[in-house]
């Protein structure tokens, strides 16, 4: 009787490590793989309000930065925009978004904003209308640079005003740059020029 019971138990024992290897098989197999996206899929508006397709930037490198009027790192406008003149002819593009997301530091409206850039720093590089890049009511953009669930590479957080992503010609991130990097700093232009 004792055999017939340890027997019994020990085929127990099997169906039950058997049923739960099938329900781990059933569950891997049931997920799919994440396609990474890519920055084409997105559509914004500029800072006149005008529909703005990243796809039409296929096959070109892409710098996207968030900007800010009154903050210390300003000043980069100056570089990015000479790092634009230098290399647009050559497949590549800046692409600016004003965010208020850090001390404040870009109250004014789209307008004000535009105004601001031509005035100042004579920016011809396509900048987009005013968008947060942290917090819940991160733009759909930025989570794509920012989760690597959706871009691939990794996660980020943006850390200030100015900071830098760069995308491939395929329209994959392939680079987060801090804020205080200069646009004109070798890690940069190398990657243009690569």
């Amino acid at each position: 009787m004792k055999k017939i019971l340890l027997l019994l138990s020990v085929i127990s024992l099997y169906s039950c490590q058997n049923q739960a290897q099938n329900k781990v098989s059933n569950q891997v197999t049931s997920v799919q793989p994440m396609e990474k996206q890519t920055i084409y899929q997105f559509k914004v508006k500029d800072l006149e309000g005008n529909d703005f397709d990243f796809a039409s930037l296929k096959g070109k490198k892409i710098l996207v930065v968030n900007t800010a009027s009154k903050c210390g790192l300003t000043p980069q406008y100056k570089q990015l925009e000479a790092i634009y003149n230098q290399y647009k002819n050559q497949n590549f593009v800046i692409v600016g978004f004003p965010a208020n997301n850090f001390g404040q530091q870009e109250p004014g409206s789209n307008k004000d904003i535009a105004e601001f850039c031509e005035r100042n720093y004579g920016v011809t590089f396509p900048m987009m209308e005013k968008i947060s890049v942290k917090g819940t009511d991160m733009n759909a953009v930025y989570q794509f640079l920012t989760q690597k669930a959706k871009n691939g590479l990794k996660d980020s957080e943006v850390e200030w005003n100015f900071q830098k992503y760069l995308i491939n010609e395929k329209g994959e991130l392939e680079k987060v740059v801090a804020p205080q990097v200069l646009p004109t700093d070798a890690e940069i232009v190398d990657w243009i020029k690569s």
